[in-house]
């Protein structure tokens, strides 16, 4: 398995973002493709863009909040590996990555949501230390947290 780097998404590669694709079964767990996320973070301050690279490919993709909302949260509101890459564990390093970024950036409590059917992104979350907030759903989504002074 190869090494993940996280980069910015840039003028250089957005485009190779928007070509990230998920199997057909997955389309209801993650419905908004990358380029809703791109357009959307053109008019939400908040959303942080991130291309996950493997060597010289772009295998997955990132929107995350360093600012916290009015509760103190700090939100990781997309996380997709392309249907070429999944089950590497490049979604695994990237949190990894993403969580020390988080934590050097000053967030305190990292949150974040899946669809109940989404097993693997919920078993994902789980391992690193995300708690489920409640069992009651959220927008659809199961919400998870994570306290970032403790370690993982």
């Amino acid at each position: 398995m190869m090494v993940v780097e996280l980069r910015p998404v840039t003028a250089e590669n957005w485009y190779d973002c928007t070509l990230l694709k998920l199997k057909p079964e997955q389309q209801s767990v993650f419905p908004a493709p990358v380029v809703n996320w791109i357009a959307e973070a053109k008019f939400v301050q908040e959303f942080e863009l991130l291309a996950i690279y493997s060597g010289a490919v772009v295998v997955g993709f990132i929107v995350f909040c360093t600012t916290p909302d009015e509760e103190g949260n700090c939100w990781i509101p997309a996380l997709m590996i392309d249907e070429h890459h999944q089950g590497q564990g490049y979604a695994r390093q990237a949190m990894v990555k993403l969580i020390q970024h988080m934590r050097n950036e000053g967030c305190s409590r990292l949150m974040i949501g899946h669809r109940p059917d989404n097993r693997i992104a919920g078993m994902l979350y789980e391992s690193l230390g995300f708690q489920k907030v409640s069992e009651e759903l959220y927008d659809g989504e199961v919400v998870r947290c994570l306290e970032l002074n403790q370690c993982i």
